[in-house]
């Protein structure tokens, strides 16, 4: 049984393609009706945009098989809160369809999603809020984000600064959040009841914001080196704890699991 990350797992960072094995590895786990959930942490289109978008170049991924943390939204931030959304201008449109109004002057929550060039300005003015008693909340917590061959510091590097500037806490929507692991469960447990997360192995580009916080949970972990980190020596040698298995990408892996 596995939970798998979209971008730099599945889908090139840059190319926003498959990558190599990606199509074949779906195509096996729905051939053999191996359940799974696919869990990203993508926020930039609404999510039945964004999965039709991975069916046409390939993935044959259904909605019952799919998460993401627009999905579950409602759940930490109910409708009528108001919120100060900071993020990509596709992701701020996402925020407004479903029904969410922005406040920029005094709101209940500074809810952070990822972007590349926040200014000195806006940090100031996040920093403003909460301080004035805004409470803090991202849509992930992604250690980097990759885009356009550079990376960039990621949500949760972005929360964790905001939360040592103001000694406010953060918490969060989606991976790595106990509650989006227990939501993807859940999921998984209609393909296959009583399932644990002892039960599954977790395959991601993502070794500190995804596969660390899913083995502390019990589950395997997959750190695949086709995204965020370019090598294992990278990112592994300053980890006390270390994935399960360390592969290439998605056709690696598949190799390795059909092997055996």
């Amino acid at each position: 049984m596995f939970f798998i990350d979209v971008q730099g797992t599945l889908i090139d960072d840059h190319t926003k393609l498959p990558i190599a094995g990606a199509v074949a590895f779906i195509d096996r786990l729905n051939a053999t009706q191996t359940p799974y959930m696919v869990i990203t942490n993508s926020t930039k289109n609404p999510s039945h945009e964004f999965l039709a978008y991975l069916n046409s170049i390939g993935l044959a991924i259904s909605p019952s098989h799919y998460l993401d943390p627009l999905m579950v939204l409602e759940n930490h931030i109910p409708l009528g809160t108001t919120i100060a959304a900071y993020g990509s201008n596709p992701f701020l449109a996402v925020v407004q369809s479903m029904g969410y109004v922005l406040d920029f002057v005094a709101p209940e929550v500074v809810l952070v999603a990822i972007r590349e060039d926040f200014s000195g300005e806006e940090y100031a003015q996040m920093i403003g809020f909460l301080l004035g008693g805004a409470s803090l909340m991202g849509m992930h917590e992604t250690s980097l984000y990759a885009k356009n061959h550079k990376r960039y510091p990621g949500v949760g590097a972005i929360l964790a600064m905001l939360e040592t500037a103001t000694s406010v806490p953060y918490s969060v929507v989606g991976k790595p959040s106990v509650t989006f692991f227990e939501t993807a469960l859940e999921a998984l447990a209609k393909q296959c009841a009583g399932v644990n997360f002892s039960d599954v192995t977790i395959i991601s580009d993502d070794v500190t914001g995804d596969i660390l916080p899913a083995q502390a949970l019990g589950m395997q972990g997959i750190f695949v080196l086709s995204g965020k980190y370019r090598s294992r020596e990278e990112i592994l040698p300053q980890l006390r704890v270390q994935p399960d298995g360390v592969y290439a990408d998605m056709e690696a892996v598949g190799e390795a699991l059909w092997r055996h």
